[in-house]
């Protein structure tokens, strides 16, 4: 055996396919019918805070997500996700993320991938199964709030699943940061740049959160009575939005309601959120729920699974080989112990 292992670098996934949204909506989707046909093992997310463990006021945090995906994908592996404060100041990323993927055989890795963009097109996928399954059809008007590399992602998302939206307010504090996100699209799709959430969400078919948000800022006599709302983080939403919905959709239950941070764990804790009250996205994909008429409210739920990081890495791993991408590394010449 050679014990190689594909190194691909951001400018390789990326060469891979990475930035073609319709691509990665059809493997995020595909993730969760494997879920809910039973041939993933995904726990939850581990998360380490710096510098002390249990403080909500961390600095930086590292996260294991590992998964092992069978059917004809076959392959086990986690991502390394890690975030922290202090780096847009430096010149770096927010999130700096990597996926170390491995033969499920013999568990020797066989190639270690640049995450940091593939988080961001997979988080804004799930919000965007999410919207296929759960927004009204006639979906006219979007407001995502979140002018950052999501926000980018998220708009591309949104178009793709909601091809009769008309306008998209990106919503964030910073007008220049949704400025330029609105120029960047335009031409291709109506984006309107906006700081007032009262605003934005007059007129919104579907509402999306992917801030940074700390404490809650939204309302539900702000959002419209038959809207789809969707939480891509901890907070953002008073709880009378989840609480109030006609349906309420999650990822992940068994991750969000083990994290108190999160406005379902939140819930859950007080023992006003049960299992029975949700439905998970591995059941609506394979069984085809979601919105059922133009009336409902619905709220959506999401923090990211690793077997989605796992499944497209993979993809992208598949794609570099054919390609000829990536730079080869090796753990020994010959092991010192068998």
């Amino acid at each position: 055996m050679v014990p190689e292992i594909l190194f691909l670098k951001q400018e390789d996934v990326i060469q891979a396919g990475l930035l073609d949204m319709k691509k990665i909506l059809e493997a995020t989707e595909k993730t969760f019918r494997l879920l809910g046909e039973g041939k993933v093992s995904n726990p939850p997310k581990v998360q380490l805070r710096m510098p002390e463990m249990d403080a909500d006021d961390w600095d930086s945090y590292c996260m294991s997500m590992p998964s092992y995906i069978g059917g004809d994908e076959d392959v086990v592996g986690f991502k390394w996700a890690s975030e922290a404060k202090a780096n847009p100041s430096k010149g770096l990323p927010y999130g700096v993320d990597i996926v170390v993927l491995s033969d499920p055989h013999t568990v020797f890795p066989k190639a270690i991938l640049d995450g940091t963009i593939t988080t961001a097109m997979r988080t804004s996928a799930a919000a965007g199964v999410m919207a296929k399954y759960n927004a009204r059809k006639n979906s006219k008007v979007a407001a995502l709030f979140g002018a950052g590399v999501i926000g980018r992602t998220m708009i591309m998302a949104m178009m793709e699943v909601l091809p009769g939206l008309e306008t998209i307010y990106m919503v964030d504090l910073d007008e220049k940061k949704a400025q330029a996100l609105a120029d960047e699209f335009k031409g291709t799709y109506h984006v309107v740049p906006c700081t007032d959430a009262q605003t934005a969400l007059k007129d919104a078919d579907v509402v999306v959160t992917e801030t940074t948000a700390a404490k809650p800022f939204l309302k539900k006599e702000w959002i419209k009575s038959n809207a789809t709302v969707i939480q891509m983080e901890a907070a953002s939403y008073e709880e009378d939005v989840l609480t109030g919905a006609d349906k309420i959709f999650v990822d992940n239950w068994a991750q969000l309601s083990h994290y108190n941070g999160t406005l379902e764990g939140k819930l859950y804790h007080e023992g006003r959120l049960n299992q029975e009250d949700v439905v998970e996205m591995p059941q609506m994909v394979v069984e085809n729920l979601g919105r059922e008429n133009d009336d409902e409210f619905i709220f959506c739920g999401t923090l990211g699974v690793g077997s989605v990081d796992i499944l497209i890495a993979n993809m992208l791993y598949k794609e570099a080989q054919k390609l000829g991408l990536g730079t080869k590394l090796t753990l020994w010449d010959n092991p010192l112990w068998v």
